[in-house]
């Protein structure tokens, strides 16, 4: 397995297409409301927007695609409502696996899984074993998933394996313990439903991706929407703390913040 290392300590090398992209998946809701329907046939709408933006970042040449499907807060939502998140993981799982592998993706799903049932957990763990050894994009489901649970639990699997390293350890021995050890850091964090938070998404992981909130809700968000995101992308400078005369030209990477 690859080794992927933070870039508060090395530059990554960057590139036009963003080699890894994160997307909190808002506005489902308000889709659905908007056309007097229930919530749930957003969340049915925003499958499908899931299953063409998967498609895109395939043909684009993204790498790693993780989304972010159901946060450690979203338990504090009506009853109904996650019970039809379940099974709608569930069924996604159940019709889309073989589909997924057809097309040579690898499956992640990422987060506690302890409060899923075990019929849910028995499917992911298939689901994963399937795509184990695929090659191509890397895609990843964060289902009650936290930024601090991942960080939290790292540390504890590190303590656990290295009790030694209880008074001092450094942020490259905790790496290996996160949740998203197999992947590069996103290069671009992409929220629809024009909200602007990263709502406790990849708090380690985000630490240098490029930032797009969009108005756009989940349901909408189409081919169009996401080369939007990639252009303005492409016009940021990702300096990783340099300076800009130094990306024009210098080799040594700066001692600053970003200027």
């Amino acid at each position: 397995m690859a080794t992927f290392h933070s870039s508060t300590r090395i530059i990554p090398s960057t590139q036009s297409v963003p080699r890894h992209i994160a997307i909190i998946m808002d506005g489902n809701g308000r889709w659905a409301k908007k056309r007097f329907l229930p919530r749930v046939a957003g969340h049915q709408r925003g499958v499908e927007t899931l299953r063409q933006v998967v498609k895109s970042c395939r043909e684009m040449g993204v790498e790693y695609l993780t989304l972010f499907a159901f946060s450690s807060e979203n338990w504090r939502r009506p009853a109904d409502e996650i019970s039809f998140l379940m099974q709608l993981f569930l069924k996604m799982l159940e019709r889309e696996v073989a589909k997924i592998h057809d097309h040579n993706i690898r499956l992640k799903v990422i987060g506690d899984r302890s409060r899923f049932d075990d019929r849910l957990n028995e499917y992911i763990d298939a689901a994963e074993h399937l795509t184990s050894n695929n090659t191509g994009l890397t895609l990843t489901i964060a289902a009650n998933y936290g930024g601090r649970w991942d960080i939290t639990q790292a540390v504890k699997a590190m303590l656990q394996d290295h009790p030694e390293s209880a008074t001092s350890f450094s942020e490259a021995e905790l790496e290996s313990y996160l949740s998203m050890s197999y992947a590069p850091e996103p290069d671009l964090f992409i929220r629809t439903g024009g909200e602007e938070r990263i709502s406790n998404f990849l708090l380690w992981q985000l630490a240098y991706s490029e930032l797009y909130f969009t108005d756009t809700l989940w349901p909408a968000f189409d081919r169009d929407a996401l080369n939007a995101a990639i252009q303005s992308y492409q016009s940021r400078e990702r300096r990783f703390g340099r300076t800009s005369e130094q990306l024009r030209g210098e080799q040594s990477p700066g001692r600053g913040e970003d200027a």
